[in-house]
Formats: structure tokens, sequence, C-alpha cells
């Protein structure tokens, strides 16, 4: 029964532990798992990868896995010493007594923010906790690095936007004097015929500077590099104003953060939930007032404001595809750009001719297709930034339960955006087995000094694939560069883990850090290893021994944060299947009948012959640390919700996200 546990929670069973001090962990997780299923929510927050409460002794067996009364009894011991501790961490502000909302409100509190919510007027997601939680820790390291940056580098950033008359920004724009200082905003709005006259002698004609040169404001004089300015957030749709209020509240050095929303009805609930937070200290009042409410469509704001954002957020209902325009076009050089899709369906190709239309690839539908749907997503940012000769670096991008969260930087080069071609590639994925293979759109050659960019060498594939005989179906193109930055994992996975008590979401942010800090950065896409062994009929291996196999073939192997069966290897699909086929040969199949592709792969005798010897790297870092790096969901119908303003059947916030005949029977 371990082995199961173990094989359903971390994909492949970890070594046998050899003392009772190692078997603690996974039983105290056990004990955990009892208090957030007997406090609902709440004990969701209370458990936060504890290994026991404090105050209380460790967890014994005849707790976890003695009789009902046993049990019963030790779960009332720990919700009656743990809801205090668990209002603490939810709340963040043990010296804030929150106030009495108005009649008709109720009260929701995550970290340090407050909101008044009033049935589904404005549209919140408890879920998305986890997405909040894992924006605020990369928005704390996009901080830091950029004011490391800005210390060291000595060129000024290429913020280039459009002047005088040819200025797109409105002169009446109520934002505008929170993202600039006045002198700025009368330079920017400055004509030719408001500058003094000179001679001719004193005029200059301008002259494009080359990719890598300083910018200056004359030929001899390079231009001063501007004084670091706090951070300027964008949250293009604000709704509540919850993430905006928390950016505020929890981060420091903030200059302002920009609420928008098209949604009258979302920006009054904005103000509101500014004043409610206002009220509770002067501390709070001070951070808060530094979120600036704005009404109107997210595309034209970002397209009048151009690189006057040091960050923005952009979380929609569904699709950003039609918002990834003017996002790269607002973001400030080196700017921090936030994108989230809830579309899984069109990105895992369930719609490919949909996918095409608003992401311009087309989706497989294969065992990888969660990684597939963030790639198309990196691949669709970076050809919106290269139209304006801007170019992506992704920092860290994750499949989390129903959506995908991307975060980039935004670089303003003509040279590095030519090189978007050869960062993409085509897939090739085979009908009958599980091969996959990926050839690049463009390649770059450099001779010497000169580089030139040409179409990729292809097909790199033969008709028929050459493991089952099946033929090939070509998808993309995808993003196949880094979607990580192990640097910016390594970092904010240390931050979040020295500060527990501000990620209400910490069990789920902190196993995907984990899960991610181990993956190949290198190697696009992964292997399933149940559906490998399902093509061929057999049992699979277990993940830890399979694994050994590959790294002592000379592969490289990891697990990936989207999926506990994946197999991410440098290995070439031959080698894989030649692994099962040794697995077959130790573990024989019934004879199948008809040709199948796995019929025709175990055709075909191994060329490698597997070596099973287990090998300390087959074991994650999860394992090796007892992390759970899939926690289960805290309570039922843990996704999406419905869209703001759809009444919600016998009233009532917390029927949301029900089925219908949970909500029929809720309301009898």
């Amino acid at each position: 029964m371990r082995s199961l546990l173990r094989r359903r929670h971390n994909s492949s069973p970890a070594p046998r532990p050899s003392t009772t001090s190692h078997r603690r962990p996974a039983r105290a997780n056990a004990h955990g798992t009892i208090a957030r299923r007997a406090l609902g929510p709440l004990g969701a927050f209370i458990h936060r990868g504890v290994k026991f409460a404090p105050g209380l002794p460790p967890p014994h067996a005849s707790h976890v896995g003695g009789g009902g009364a046993s049990v019963h009894h030790r779960v009332r011991h720990i919700a009656s010493a743990l809801v205090t501790d668990a209002r603490a961490l939810m709340t963040l502000t043990p010296n804030e007594k929150t106030l009495d909302p108005p009649e008709g409100f109720t009260v929701l509190q995550e970290g340090k923010a407050r909101i008044l919510q009033r049935e589904n007027d404005v549209f919140y997601n408890k879920a998305q906790v986890v997405n909040r939680d894992l924006s605020l820790s990369v928005m704390r390291q996009f901080q830091k690095v950029r004011a490391k940056e800005h210390a060291e580098t000595k060129r000024a950033p290429k913020n280039r936007r459009l002047k005088g008359d040819m200025c797109v920004t409105p002169r009446d724009s109520k934002i505008l004097p929170h993202l600039m200082t006045p002198q700025e905003i009368e330079d920017m709005f400055r004509t030719k015929h408001d500058e003094p006259e000179t001679g001719d002698d004193d005029k200059k004609e301008p002259r494009d500077k080359k990719d890598g040169e300083p910018e200056t404001g004359d030929d001899e004089t390079p231009r001063e590099k501007p004084p670091l300015k706090p951070v300027r957030i964008l949250e293009g749709m604000a709704a509540s104003g919850l993430r905006a209020i928390r950016y505020a509240r929890e981060l420091d050095d903030v200059g302002c953060v920009v609420a928008n929303d098209l949604d009258p009805t979302a920006i009054a609930s904005i103000a509101r939930n500014v004043e409610f937070n206002a009220a509770h200290s002067a501390e709070a009042a001070d951070r808060v007032n530094k979120v600036v409410p704005s009404a109107g469509d997210v595309r034209m704001l970002m397209m009048q404001h151009e690189k006057m954002f040091d960050a923005v957020d952009l979380d929609p209902y569904g699709t950003p595809s039609t918002l990834l325009d003017g996002a790269v076009q607002t973001v400030a050089d080196g700017g921090l750009l936030l994108v989230t899709a809830t579309d899984m369906a069109v990105l895992c190709g369930n719609n490919g001719e949909v996918c095409w239309t608003k992401y311009g690839a087309y989706p497989h539908r294969a065992k990888y297709c969660h990684e597939q749907a963030v790639r198309i997503l990196l691949g669709s940012i970076d050809a919106a930034a290269g139209k304006y000769k801007r170019h992506i670096v992704p920092v860290m991008s994750v499949s989390v339960d129903f959506y995908i969260r991307c975060f980039v930087r935004v670089y303003t080069s003509a040279q590095q955006a030519k090189l978007a071609p050869t960062k993409v590639s085509y897939v090739y994925q085979c009908v009958g087995c599980d091969t996959f293979e990926c050839q690049p759109v463009g390649k770059a050659v450099t001779k010497g000094n000169s580089t030139k960019f040409q179409a990729g060498s292809g097909p790199v594939v033969p008709r028929e694939c050459p493991n089952c005989g099946w033929h090939y179906n070509m998808g993309g193109p995808f993003w196949t560069e880094p979607i990580h930055d192990m640097e910016w994992v390594d970092a904010i996975k240390k931050q979040v883990e020295e500060n527990k008590a501000m990620y209400p979401g910490y069990d789920k942010i902190h196993a995907l850090l984990t899960t991610v800090s181990e993956e190949l950065v290198d190697v696009p896409l992964h292997y399933d290893i149940h559906s490998m062994s399902h093509c061929l009929r057999v049992t699979p291996p277990p993940m830890a021994l399979f694994r050994s196999a590959v790294i002592n073939a000379g592969y490289r192997v990891s697990p990936a944060h989207c999926n506990p069966l994946a197999v991410k290897t440098d290995a070439p699909a031959k080698v894989l299947w030649d692994i099962l086929r040794c697995w077959v040969k130790e573990h024989p199949v019934k004879p199948i009948p008809e040709k199948t592709p796995g019929v025709v792969i175990l055709s075909k005798e191994p060329e490698l012959v597997a070596n099973w010897t287990r090998v300390h790297g087959a074991f994650t870092k999860a394992q090796r640390e007892g992390v759970t790096r899939f926690p289960s969901n805290p309570e039922e119908n843990w996704g999406p919700k419905m869209r703001a303003g759809r009444p919600v059947p016998g009233g009532g916030l917390e029927k949301q996200g029900m089925t219908k005949k949970q909500r029929t029977e809720a309301s009898k």
C-alpha cells in the first residue's frame, strides 16, 4: 500500500527508509492531510507543509493509521489548537482588526489584502491564490534583479517613445502623473515649435544607433542614466482589485499600481476595496493609496502609454492573444510581463484551428500538451514583440491547475529580434507511438564577424516513423528555447521558503518551484512513461528504475512540473524504446494478433542493453526532501469559476464552482 501511495504522489517509488526517523515526514504529511480535509478551506491554509502543529507532540502511527475514534480525536485536537495560528497565517495582519463590512457585503481576506464581495457582482476565484502568490514571489525577485542591474550597468534603458506631435499618449491621461515626473511629461509633449531657435551650426542630424551602442543625447556625450524609479505596475484586468492591493501592500518600493478594468462595476469595487483597506491603519492607507483605478479598454491603455510600466500583469478570463500586441509595447526595456491563459482546450489541441488563429501555432494532441501550451504562448509573445524590434527572455513559465502562467522579460534589440526564427520549431509527432522530433524554423550562420539568417534545414524525420512505421503529423511552431531561468527559480524558491507566512498558497507554490528547479531547461517537451508502456501493452517499469536505465545509458533525465509521469530527457526516442524492449523481455506480454505500433516496436531487437542499477540521480529532489510534488487540491471544484455578473443559484458566494446538481441540492 505504501508503494502505491508513493507512486501516486511522486510518480516513482522512493528508496525504502531504513530508520523510523525517516518515516516521520510521511506520517506527518498524512496527519496534515487529515487536518486539511477536516477543516476544509481553512485547513488548506493551516497545513502549509508543516510536519505537525506548534505545541503538539509529533504524530504517532496510531493517530494516523489506527482506529476511527483515535483519528477523529486527533483531528478535534488539531482544530482547537490551530485556528488561532491559521488566522494569523491567512491574514498576515495580526495587529489590524478587520472592520465590519457594509450591509450586504462579506469580507474576503488573502495575504494583507481585504476585499468586499457581494454575490458574484465582481469576479473572484480563490483557486487563483496560487497564481497571485507566485506572481508576488516573482515580482520580488524582479525588483532585486532590477536594482542590481541598474547599479551595475552604465547604459540608459532603451525606452525611446514617440514625442511631440507624434505622441500617442493623451494629455489628459489620468494615470500619466503617476508614471512620469512633470518634467518628463513636458519633454514628451514638447514640439518643434516649443523649442528655442538655434543657429545652423548647432543643429545636428540624428542618426540611427547600432544595436549595443550606448544611447546618447548627442554624438559625444553619453546620455546620463536616470535614477532608478520605484516599480510601476499595471494590472490590466483587475476585477475586484485583490491582486493590485496585494501588490501595493506586500511589495516594497512600489511607485504605483494601475488597476484597470472595462466593467464599471469592477471599477466601483476597486475604489471601494481601496477605501476599505485604507481604513484599517495608517500604514495600510499609505500603501493602498498607490493603487490607481482606471476605467477603459486595457488594449488602448497599453498602446497609449508606450514603455511606461516596469511590470504588466495580464490575467484575462480566457485567451490573452488580443492583449499581447499592446503588452509588449507598454513594458519598459527590461521590464517584466506576466501573462495567464486559461483556454487550455484550445492550447492543448482540442481545437487546433482556433489555436492557429489566436496564437499562430497548430497544437498536437499529445501527452506533453500542457508543456506545449506554455511553449505556444511564449512563441506568440515573442512574435508580438518582434514586430517592434523587441524580444523576450522567459524567467519562469508553468502550467498550474487549469491555466498556464508565463513570466518573461522584454528587451529592445533589433539584433536579438532577428533571432526569433531560431527559437521556435515545428514538431513532428508520430501518430502510432509517442516519438516526436523538433525542426527549428530558422538558423543563424556565423562566419567571422558576419551573421546571416537562413531557413531551417529539414525535414528531420523520414516519411515513416523508424520505430513503428506509422506516419507523422506536423505542428507548431512552438518555443523550444528554455522556459525557465534557473538562477531566478532557485532564488525565488529560497525566498519563498524563508517567508512561508507571506504566501497563503505556500504548499502548492513550494511544490511547483521544487519540481521546476529539477527540470532540464534545454530539453523541449517530454515523454509519458505510462503512454509508452501502453503502446507496448506492458506494465510500466517503476519511474526510478526507468530513469536509472536512461542515466546508465549516458543521458540526462528529469521530471516535468506539468505531468507526474513525465520523462524529460536528451536521449533519442530509439534509446527509450530499447530500454522498454529490455523491460518487456524480462516481463513478457501476451501476443497481439493484429498489427499495432507496439507489435512493430517489439519485433525489433534492442541495440542497447538496459542497465537497471539504481542511481542517486534517478530520485527527484522532491522525493529526497520529502516534498509532495503534486499536492491535492484543498477542496472540491478547485478550478474555474463563473464569469462576473452571472447569478449564483440559491445565492451565496460559497456556491461558486459547484456543479448544477450540487447547487440544486444546496438550495433545497
